[in-house]
């Protein structure tokens, strides 16, 4: 099969960081190509390099696309040769319409004015290519993410794509609408669009890729060809973080005691249709030294649960009762549930758990400023002092404190947000989705400061959409669905089965 892409000898380098040393990449028509590698390894460099986002002269090296060679000036000359990108953060506009987003900036226009029928009737022929069935009048902001990355697809159709590069696509996704997505990318695969997809999830690549390259370091470490036979998983993990790992889960030996934590009876309804209740009576409670764990499809409630809890940063006329060390606690605000020993680790750390442009020293206090200043008087050394002291405990790998948080990696990045919790010594953590978009390498680190936090004594509660990994971490599973918890398990008695059947019979009931 001929090829569609070379990338030879690609050399990036950013101010004291070598980002890509001489990558080596080849792509072949028609394939599922993907690329693995740990946070930092080089891989959405790589592909900035080969979108134009880094444009030709700002890099080493030649790109060989449909075998001659490319310089994109910008994302606008790969686009019109048909190498489109989908990032993971998405570009939509949320407050406009399907339709309107299809074509944002590839307008179909008459004498410069939009011609809104044409526009309606190729929209939902592109939407059908995607198996979305909704109107092309639905605005963004109504449909759910998994809807959302179809749109996405559909755009890239309709710019007339050859080469689809997806950047972590499944990652917001829950099981289901993964599934789907990757139905979908099997079926433009067989009308001839070749897909370059970057994914954590082994499962999916192993299901769908033709070829994986692996990147470590910024550089190039193998290339492997499905069609030799069933994918090695570990062969994989193996060449992405350099050494064997033979459990992907931490082993530990849980010290639970007394009850730390309560959650009585907790209602929430929707912070804009009130008289949807959205929280429906929850009862929780976690022991000292115990993390526990939620499961759960995506819109079951876990995050607006933890949120509403969390000083209710989420919903309207909440009540329950919340009680730490058997004694009610104020969480009425976020301020007052940090002093009560409650901290909460957002699922978007990029949104609401960081200020990406300011760098490590300046992000890791901000839960707890008042312990570094005096009369409002931040102490500059002492900042620098925490900074120093958590970037080694948590093993940040950084340039030094000053450097930007945009510029981390995603497992990076996570470290410095618990960083920032922990500073604030809560006694229960709660961790939204604290694994999402993070390679294998940097999950197994995750995992090991969560057992140690709770080996101090803390409880952890931890919300995941990957169930392996509850069942891999937690000493205990609450169920979620619709609102309410419908099972209970400790963690040795549940399995991914138990779990969905709970789920399921809820749904059925």
């Amino acid at each position: 099969m001929d090829s569609i892409l070379e990338m030879r000898g690609i050399t990036k380098t950013f101010p004291g960081v070598k980002a890509l040393q001489n990558v080596n990449l080849t792509v072949r028509k028609g394939e599922i190509h993907a690329i693995c590698g740990e946070n930092g390894a080089g891989k959405s460099t790589l592909m900035k390099v080969l979108s134009g986002v880094y444009p030709a002269g700002s890099y080493e090296g030649d790109i060989v696309y449909e075998g001659q060679v490319r310089h994109f000036r910008g994302i606008h000359d790969s686009e019109r040769l048909g190498i489109i990108i989908i990032h993971q953060e998405l570009a939509l506009a949320p407050q406009l319409s399907i339709a309107e987003n299809l074509f944002l900036g590839n307008e179909i226009a008459r004498n410069g004015v939009i011609d809104w029928f044409q526009t309606h009737r190729r929209a939902r022929e592109l939407m059908a290519k995607v198996g979305l069935k909704e109107s092309p009048s639905t605005l963004i902001t109504d449909i759910g993410v998994g809807k959302q990355q179809l749109v996405e697809i559909a755009k890239a159709l309709a710019k007339e794509v050859k080469l689809l590069i997806l950047d972590e696509p499944t990652a917001s996704l829950n099981e289901r609408d993964s599934q789907a997505l990757l139905d979908l990318l099997l079926e433009l695969k067989g009308h001839g669009i070749t897909a370059i997809m970057i994914s954590h999830k082994l499962n999916e690549i192993s299901r769908i890729a033709d070829s994986i390259t692996i990147l470590r370091d910024g550089s190039t470490v193998e290339t492997i060809e499905a069609s030799a036979g069933a994918i090695d998983e570990n062969r994989i993990i193996r060449g992405m973080v350099g050494r064997e790992m033979n459990d992907r889960y931490p082993h530990r030996t849980p010290a639970i005691g007394e009850v730390i934590f309560e959650v009585k009876d907790w209602r929430v309804h929707h912070p804009v249709h009130p008289e949807r209740l959205v929280v429906k009576g929850v009862n929780l409670h976690v022991r000292r030294g115990e993390v526990v764990g939620i499961a759960g499809l995506m819109g079951a409630g876990r995050t607006e649960f933890a949120m509403s809890v969390f000083g209710r940063a989420y919903g309207r006329r909440i009540s329950g009762e919340v009680l730490m060390d058997g004694r009610p606690v104020d969480v009425s605000t976020i301020p007052k549930a940090i002093e009560a020993g409650i901290a909460y680790v957002t699922e978007d750390r990029k949104q609401l758990g960081l200020i990406l442009n300011e760098d490590i020293r300046f992000n890791v206090p901000l839960a707890g400023l008042d312990k570094i200043s005096e009369r409002g008087v931040i102490d500059r050394h002492a900042e620098v002092t925490l900074a120093k002291r958590f970037r080694e405990r948590l093993k940040i790998r950084s340039a030094g404190i000053t450097h930007q948080t945009v510029n981390l990696s995603g497992g990076n990045q996570q470290k410095v947000v618990l960083s920032k919790w922990l500073h604030a010594d809560p006694k229960i953590l709660i961790l939204d989705e604290p694994t999402r978009g993070i390679d294998v390498g940097a999950k197994y680190e995750i995992y090991t400061i969560i057992h140690q936090l709770a080996d101090s004594g803390r409880g952890v509660i931890v919300i995941s959409s990957e169930m392996p990994e509850l069942l891999g971490i937690t000493d205990r599973i609450y169920v979620m669905n619709e609102g309410r918890f419908v099972g209970e398990f400790p963690a040795a008695e549940a399995s991914q089965e138990r779990i969905m059947a709970a789920i399921m019979r809820r749904e059925d009931a």
